[in-house]
């Protein structure tokens, strides 16, 4: 099971130090933008159709104001633009950083 042992927010990025010696790096543009949350990817209708819905973002939206642990499996981000509903899985996380172009995971 994944388990962080550090969080740095440095400029508009996030470094996360997981607790088996990997690092992950995001930018946190790139964090808000994939923020799983329903408002942000949409959710299922009754017959299981998925409509994205249209997210506007401004300057605030890629500043971190904080984040709290969500049980022992997930990270819940606040954004300066008052976004706070994505809960980001440790897993999920992991995949950003083995994804994020130029960041990534080490």
């Amino acid at each position: 099971m994944l388990s962080i042992e550090n969080i740095v927010v440095a400029g508009n990025e996030l470094a996360i130090a997981w607790a088996d010696g990997k690092e992950s790096y995001l930018d946190l543009e790139t964090l808000r933008r994939a923020c799983p949350c329903a408002s942000c990817q949409g959710e299922p209708d009754a017959t299981g159709r998925v409509v994205k819905p249209q997210v506007s973002y401004n300057e605030r939206s890629f500043l971190l104001g904080g984040y709290q642990l969500v049980g022992g499996y997930a990270l819940q981000f606040h954004f300066a633009d008052e976004h706070g509903t994505g809960i980001y899985s440790f897993s999920y996380l992991r995949e950003l950083g083995a994804s994020s172009p130029g960041k990534g995971e080490s």
